[in-house]
């Protein structure tokens, strides 16, 4: 299928590697000219090269902080009229509720809420003034399913869910449209960087915590960053128009809901 965005430009934030990276490649394969964010340089820019080689697009590296205001300014200079807007970054580590200080808080709110507000923010008008737009922010399916420890993770990305529910309905006549996706659990470094703590808590090996994981998993396997990537791909599409203020679950089932 032809998504429709060929020539588009995107923002994919926080996307040298994981689902963010995935997201970016789906993205410059459909022919979209790509500025992608890290804040290791030497990795976004082997990155950058990696995606451009398999896709044959335009693919341009900013090196920033996006939680900055001057990492933002960085993003918006390389596409000052971005049509796709990808909206990641990392969530604040496992933590126990208790050890959460106001600075913490404040921290993992900046990152996970207020930054994504603050790009919307300013690349919104140009979308509903050339009448599109696309949209996505990666939150996590603790949204639904809060995790022990994920606390401040779940609050922030559940606070940004809920601000822009009145957003997206307010720019949907303009073919602008704003979706949140929810990945549960896939096979990134990030994934796979907790598998040796726990494995020594519990006695066991690294790999028999991963089977474990995945045994719970209803798909019986982790995820494939691919397959978010082209999910992301398609909300981005010429052909999403009509779906917003939607919260896209993609965890092979894990979720237990009748909706």
């Amino acid at each position: 299928m032809d998504l429709g965005i060929s020539g588009r430009t995107a923002i994919v934030c926080a996307s040298s590697r994981g689902l963010g990276r995935a997201c970016a490649l789906a993205l410059a394969k459909e022919g979209c000219r790509v500025v992608i964010n890290g804040r290791d340089a030497a990795a976004l820019d082997e990155t950058a090269s990696e995606i451009s080689r398999l896709s044959g697009s335009d693919v341009v590296g900013v090196a920033a902080d996006v939680s900055t205001h001057e990492g933002q300014n960085a993003l918006l200079a390389a596409a000052p009229a971005a049509d796709i807007l990808i909206n990641n970054n990392g969530g604040p580590p496992r933590r126990d509720f208790r050890e959460l200080d106001r600075e913490a808080v404040l921290k993992g709110v900046t990152a996970n809420m207020v930054t994504p507000i603050e790009l919307i923010q300013r690349v919104i008008d140009g979308m509903v003034e050339r009448r599109f737009g696309r949209i996505v922010n990666i939150t996590s399916a603790s949204v639904k399913m809060p995790l022990t420890g994920l606390d401040l993770s779940s609050g922030a990305r559940a606070g940004l869910t809920a601000f822009l529910a009145g957003v997206a309905r307010e720019v949907a006549a303009y073919n602008v449209t704003i979706n949140n996706v929810l990945p549960g659990m896939f096979d990134t470094d990030r994934l796979r960087s907790g598998f040796p703590a726990e494995a020594k808590l519990l006695g066991v090996t690294a790999e028999e915590v991963a089977e474990r994981r995945r045994s719970h998993v209803p798909a019986k396997r982790f995820g494939d960053p691919d397959e978010f990537g082209r999910l992301c791909a398609f909300l981005s599409s010429a052909h999403a128009g009509y779906i917003t203020g939607q919260n896209v679950l993609i965890d092979g089932g894990n979720f237990p809901a009748a909706f």
